[in-house]
């Protein structure tokens, strides 16, 4: 496996230009006694769904350093760099690819927004009861119905989120962030090019009035600083997606393998699987 497979992972006809690009984290490996978690960061062809390389660690160094390797030219034919809302990568996509377009992932904008309204619910919680959430208490009862999208609420589901936010929610916080919530995941609710932007920006200078929640002031800034970003997605309707499948593919090596420690054996096994190699090159290429 070392000998073949680092020769036809390395193969140059491999993978060409690519013009959707993306970047995501996954775990490698948890080792001492403290269980150290170790990562990985996973560069993937977004439009081919195809898994170009994967290198250690989760910051910028790394997949900047790869992508540097890849010349110019190559460089120059990536139009859309596709992430989640992490800052390293996205520094790395400002410096290396500077003339693509930014798409943040929709699922990880929303998924932000809930768990902003977990935070404060949570928060609501102690301050009121003096106690973490028991199965009696009003919020913790409502958990379930907060997170679920508004139009999935049937009218039974509606009235029983309401009436447990009227009882354990006095001053309307976690009512305000379940509204936050509703109102990003509206940002994906059209194609409006033109109106995403505007949209984008009226609710992040709404959410951070200093009579807002907390939590939907953090929401609100996060929305400030990647607004383009998520604006993007309107344009390109390209998302991290192919990024994650890659990522659950390099998982699934990992559990048939119960586990890597060593990350060069860890690299061949993931591009080998989830890299779409030429495997009737098995008699031609060199063996290392």
């Amino acid at each position: 496996m070392l000998a073949y497979g680092a020769a036809l992972i390395d193969h140059p006809d491999r993978f060409g230009e690519v013009w959707a690009l993306g970047l995501d984290e996954v775990l490698f490996v948890r080792e001492g006694p403290y269980r150290r978690q170790h990562f990985s960061t996973s560069i993937v062809d977004v439009g081919r769904g195809q898994l170009l390389d994967v290198v250690p660690g989760r910051r910028g160094a790394e997949p900047k350093a790869w992508l540097q390797h890849q010349g110019t030219k190559w460089l120059g034919a990536v139009g859309v760099a596709t992430l989640d809302l992490a800052g390293s990568y996205r520094a790395v996509f400002d410096e290396v690819v500077p003339g693509a377009t930014q798409v943040a992932d929709p699922f990880h904008v929303v998924k932000l927004a809930n768990e902003k309204l977990d935070e404060c619910r949570r928060r609501v919680q102690n301050e009121t009861f003096g106690h973490r959430g028991r199965k009696s208490d009003p919020l913790y009862r409502c958990r379930r119905l907060l997170t679920m999208a508004d139009e999935r609420l049937e009218d039974h589901g509606r009235t029983k989120l309401l009436g447990l936010l009227h009882a354990g929610d006095p001053k309307g916080e976690v009512a305000t962030a379940w509204h936050a919530k509703e109102a990003v995941r509206e940002l994906y609710g059209h194609n409006d090019a033109e109106l995403a932007l505007q949209f984008v920006d009226r609710l992040a200078d709404d959410m951070v009035d200093p009579l807002q929640p907390v939590e939907v002031r953090s929401l609100g800034r996060t929305l400030m600083r990647w607004r383009l970003q998520i604006a993007a997605w309107h344009t390109f309707h390209v998302s991290n997606g192919p990024t994650e499948a890659a990522n659950n593919l390099i998982k699934r090596v990992k559990r048939a393998a119960f586990g890597f420690t060593n990350f060069a054996n860890y690299r061949i096994r993931s591009l080998l699987y989830a890299g779409k190699s030429d495997w009737s090159l098995i008699g031609v290429v060199t063996p290392r």
